[in-house]
């Protein structure tokens, strides 16, 4: 057999010096965690490999020890190219101390980087990323001083700006598969979401690298359904068995095996709670009133997450289909450290085919996170002091969909809120101002939004903005709330506000139904 069936640490022994390796995974999903534990464990011990350039599109890693963090020996990494950072802080404290060469690019950009790259061409074109942090006519992505070198150049096509990214030449393509056979075919049937799999196996193999693929199991040959193989034994060359599928290979963290999460079975869902009435729930009520019945809707995680829980709540669930970055669409989309996966979900595709659907134009409306905002309505959500979190899907999402809901709180740090009565009472501002002269870092660009007429809300719990050619326009202002104290007040900048300022709804005030319905359009 041409492929080699090796442990993980004979795996980890293959990797030379400088060499450019690609890692697929999301979060948790797909993180071949035993095979980076012993390319750690192998630098550790003998100092090699080093020098290394690492990709990656999707954020990976429990934001602790998990996944990429698992890479975080200085020396081991001289390069690190990803499409969110948050999930891996020991990564992001290399690049925050100047320890390795750091870049952020657009997580759907890297994605179809590896597609780039797999068929022979030497970079991406993709209107994605310009006038934000990517575009190099402001920081080019780069992270940090020690970070020199252009991967991203802006050019012009039949009159029109793009952005040209690079592709990577891939060494090493370390990916996770749930069986092997004994030719080396690799299935992804009980993965969460099958990513980037199949793109940089191809990259990696067309460059004369070598694939490494971590296994739940190996099975005889021509056993697997062949519609099931994402990864064709004529790519790999190493399959590594795991030692240990509770500690190296969960499904999502913190769940070896859900077979909801992959379509081999459906569950039945148990009824959830609604979430009680607060700030959050607040924004989740407003978001909702903006859904029109049988779109595709995309939910960023943590508050935005609240839209799709009153949409259920009002009985409103079934009008709307769900879309999730990682490649799936339909179900139940999970949240926190499980993000990326979702339960009973109705299609799994490809990322790089997913981001194409966003690029595209493909969502009916998107919520997404409102961190920081400025005058203009430009969006930050990707740089904060010393904090990079990274843009992830964030620019794709946001730069391509024609209606956008930023949906965040007015304030931040210590903000406390009751919702009674039909009025929204602040008991205690935030410390820090969401509104600011200017953002630290453009993660979403008003210029551009307004350039190709993109519709925008910014929701929060005390009052709504729009976005015009002019900046930002306040429009509507909760009950109970004084527009100088609580919200010009809490400002770097005078927003305009036109002569009449609408009330929200008071029945999003209300500790009861909103009897909400969706209505077609």
């Amino acid at each position: 057999m041409r492929v080699q069936f090796l442990t993980a640490r004979e795996a980890a022994n293959l990797i030379t010096d400088n060499a450019t390796i690609a890692i697929n995974g999301f979060v948790g999903i797909g993180a071949a965690e035993e095979v980076q534990e012993k390319i750690k464990e192998r630098y550790e011990e003998t100092n090699t490999p080093k020098g290394l350039t690492l990709y990656y599109a999707a954020g990976q890693g429990d934001g602790k020890d998990r996944a990429l963090n698992l890479l975080n020996g200085e020396g081991l990494l001289k390069r690190v190219v990803g499409g969110h950072w948050n999930l891996a802080p020991k990564l992001q404290k290399l690049a925050l101390d100047n320890k390795i060469e750091a870049y952020n690019f657009p997580q759907g950009v890297i994605s179809h980087m590896f597609r780039s790259s797999a068929s022979g061409e030497k970079g991406t074109i993709s209107k994605i990323g310009l006038d934000t942090f990517v575009d190099p006519t402001q920081d080019g992505g780069k992270l940090n001083s020690i970070t020199k070198e252009d991967l991203v150049k802006k050019i012009e096509l039949e009159g029109e700006e793009y952005l040209y990214y690079l592709a990577p030449k891939i060494d090493f393509a370390i990916i996770r598969g749930t069986f092997a056979d004994e030719y080396g075919n690799i299935s992804l049937e009980e993965e969460v979401a099958t990513l980037d799999a199949t793109n940089m196996a191809i990259a990696c193999k067309n460059n004369g690298g070598k694939v490494i693929v971590q296994v739940k199991d190996i099975v005889g040959a021509n056993t697997l359904d062949p519609r099931l193989v994402k990864i064709p034994g004529v790519l790999v060359d190493v399959v590594v068995k795991c030692t240990d599928i509770n500690a190296y290979h969960d499904q999502v963290f913190g769940e070896v095996y859900n077979p909801a999460y992959c379509g081999n079975a459906k569950t039945l869902l148990n009824r959830v709670a609604p979430p009680k009435l607060d700030n959050r729930k607040v924004i989740g009520r407003r978001g909702a009133m903006e859904i029109h019945a049988y779109s595709l809707v995309n939910l960023g995680i943590g508050i935005p997450e609240l839209v799709g829980a009153v949409a259920n709540e009002e009985g409103q669930g079934d009008k709307i289909t769900l879309s999730v970055e990682s490649g799936i669409t339909g179900g139940v989309p999970l949240g926190g450290i499980k993000f990326g996966g979702v339960i009973n979900p109705q299609s799994i595709i490809d990322q790089d085919i997913q981001f194409d659907l966003y690029d595209g134009g493909g969502l009916d409306v998107t919520f997404l996170g409102l961190a920081q905002c400025d005058k203009e309505g430009n969006i930050n959500v990707s740089k904060f002091g010393p904090k990079i979190p990274g843009c992830g899907g964030f620019i794709n999402i946001s730069q391509s969909t024609k209606r956008i809901v930023f949906c965040g709180t007015f304030t931040a740090g210590g903000l406390k809120e009751k919702v009674e009565n039909g009025e929204l009472i602040i008991l205690e501002e935030g410390r820090e101002k969401k509104f600011v002269k200017k953002v630290e870092q453009i993660t979403f660009s008003a210029k551009y939004a307004n350039e190709t007429e993109q519709e925008v809300l910014y929701i929060t719990e005390r009052c709504v903005f729009r976005l015009t050619k002019e900046g930002l326009m306040l429009i509507e202002i909760a009950p109970g709330v004084d527009l100088e104290r609580d919200i010009l007040g809490n400002m770097d900048f005078i927003p305009i506000i036109p002569e009449k300022l609408e009330i929200m709804d008071e029945r999003i005030f209300r500790d009861a139904l909103m009897s909400l319905e969706l209505k077609n359009i």
